[in-house]
């Protein structure tokens, strides 16, 4: 039998009608904008998150990088200025953010990256990234992944 603290038990009718607060919600939602910590040169660069699940692992936050300067051979400038789509672990994610920027943002157009992403990852070829962004950058940025 479990029992119940005094103040456990006090029931009102303000209490009825009041929706009880989720515990252990995170801070994050999906269709968020936040700031993180960026790379040199990349203080305006901001993360949108666009979908959230759940996986034996944990929690897979996909995000759209927008602000930043990849260098890229493949493009033909040189540069990417955003990444429409990351797969973070959650860690990663809270490990990155600094401040919220936009509570509620336009969603950017990132299912076709996730649709790639998700077939591989099913398939065991890919993975969720479970460093900070600003690290992820820079280990796409240095080409090692090829």
């Amino acid at each position: 039998m479990m029992m119940k603290t005094k103040n456990q038990n006090k029931m009102s009718l303000f209490n009825l009608f009041n929706k009880p607060e989720k515990e252990n919600q995170p801070a994050y939602q999906v269709g968020q904008e936040w700031h993180y910590h960026t790379r040199s040169g990349e203080e305006n660069s901001t993360l949108k998150i666009v979908k959230t699940e759940q996986d034996e692992g944990g929690v897979i936050v996909h995000i759209y990088v927008s602000g930043i300067h990849l260098v890229s051979p493949g493009s033909s400038v040189g540069f990417v200025d955003y990444i429409s789509h990351l797969p973070l672990a959650e860690e990663a994610l809270i490990g990155s953010i600094t401040r919220l920027k936009n509570d509620r943002c336009e969603m950017p157009d990132y299912e076709f990256g996730y649709v790639r992403w998700k077939t591989a990852y099913e398939e065991n070829k890919a993975g969720v990234f479970s460093l900070p962004l600003k690290e992820i950058l820079q280990y796409l940025e240095s080409g090692k992944y090829k």
